[in-house]
């Protein structure tokens, strides 16, 4: 059976520069995978590979998604396939309703199985079991919205378009303590069998409340170390700087 997410000897290039420089990464179904690593290691240039921006170019390995090789793979056809991005400043797109957005995007995901007699109700079922209030839906998307109003408002995606590979890219930027545990909860509340997450973050804070399987660490466009929750305990301690010349681990 192949892996939820292969990355094989990944190498990406952003306008001529090499920013990731030989990832490998396997990860399944069910687990939560967490990317910590400095500003400027290539978190963002990961996630924004992972979901085919045209910017970044694999010079380079290979990305498996379920077994099927990514490359040539535009960003919808990924998205259709059930890859999902959680961006770290989401846009605000003034005169678009949430409803509205959300009923394009689960029409665009699902086509022929999308079902609009049963799109409301689907809706505000997932809005009650994340605590948001209906009349989110009738708000521009994230137009005035908090941060944490913003984040919701991607948990809440995640929730209808049930993807199978969840990105979340430093989901916990600009969040305060309250608002750090809404999402989580979240986060938390749509773990599950089928759904493989890779939480791409720089701070510690964020894994208190969601527990990862698995922490790597991501120093210069390499992971250097990968272990267990405890990694991630270690590194508020010790910080970055002690990885940065250190050889790849386990």
């Amino acid at each position: 059976m192949s892996a939820l997410l292969d990355l094989q000897d990944l190498h990406v290039e952003v306008e001529g520069k090499e920013i990731l420089k030989g990832i490998s990464l396997s990860m399944e179904k069910g687990q939560v995978h967490a990317i910590m690593g400095p500003n400027g290691s290539g978190k963002s240039t990961l996630s924004n590979t992972l979901m085919g921006h045209p910017k970044y170019v694999v010079t380079r390995g290979r990305i498996l998604y379920q077994g099927q090789d990514l490359a040539g793979l535009k960003t919808d056809a990924r998205a259709r396939a059930g890859i999902f991005l959680a961006f770290q400043y989401p846009v605000s797109v003034q005169g678009v309703s949430v409803m509205n957005f959300l009923r394009t995007a689960l029409k665009a995901r699902f086509g022929d199985q999308f079902q609009p007699k049963e799109f409301r109700k689907q809706v505000k079922a997932a809005m009650a079991s994340l605590g948001i209030d209906e009349s989110f839906a009738t708000r521009y998307v994230n137009d005035g919205f908090s941060g944490g109003e913003k984040k919701r408002h991607e948990i809440l995606q995640m929730a209808l378009l049930k993807p199978s590979l969840a990105v979340l890219d430093e989901t916990d930027s600009g969040l305060d303590i309250d608002a750090l545990k809404t999402v989580s909860e979240g986060i938390n509340h749509l773990r599950g069998p089928e759904l493989g997450v890779l939480l791409i973050t720089h701070y510690q804070r964020l894994l208190n409340y969601v527990m990862p399987d698995f922490v790597h660490v991501l120093v210069d466009g390499r992971i250097v170390r990968s272990g267990g929750k405890e990694l991630a305990h270690e590194l508020e301690t010790t910080g970055y700087a002690s990885y940065e010349k250190e050889p790849v681990t386990s």
